[in-house]
């Protein structure tokens, strides 16, 4: 397959993991701001903190990762060079664990949505990563073959 083929592929995986992303901060926000208030205040008093961590955290995830995406997109408009988003302040940031003990005293759906937020993380931390191999593989020469033909 050839660099644009990749390219192509590389895009539309950027704009399918924004949409869920996106979806699923919508769908964060609805719960842990509305929905998930009652449920939350039935729960014992450590929980109910514990309740506000998570939803913290699922935020905070969902922020490095659509902060992340934005940057691809940015690559792939040309905006920014590929170089440019492999400094430290546009990787992808660190997000916070979650203990599994402690979703077991979470609600059914503030433990999706945990669980939902985690797997995206750890999905955009592996196409973070591969950013490092590639770089590591590229050839002087690949690199002045892609910079000739994007002036072109």
């Amino acid at each position: 397959m050839g660099i644009q083929g990749t390219a192509r592929i590389h895009r539309k995986l950027i704009d399918s993991l924004y949409v869920e992303a996106m979806l699923l901060a919508d769908e964060a926000r609805g719960y842990f701001d509305e929905l998930g208030r009652n449920e939350r205040e039935a729960l014992e008093a450590l929980n109910r903190v514990a309740f506000s961590c998570e939803s913290l955290k699922v935020t905070t995830r969902l922020m490095h990762i659509i902060a992340w995406l934005l940057t691809q997109r940015a690559v792939d408009a040309g905006e920014l060079n590929p170089g440019d988003a492999l400094m430290p302040s546009r990787r992808l940031g660190d997000a916070p664990e979650t203990g599994e003990a402690l979703l077991d005293a979470m609600p059914p759906q503030a433990v999706s949505i945990i669980n939902t937020s985690i797997d995206l993380y750890r999905r955009v931390a592996r196409l973070d990563e591969s950013l490092d191999e590639e770089v590591a593989i590229e050839s002087p020469a690949r690199s002045m073959m892609d910079r000739l033909a994007a002036a072109f």
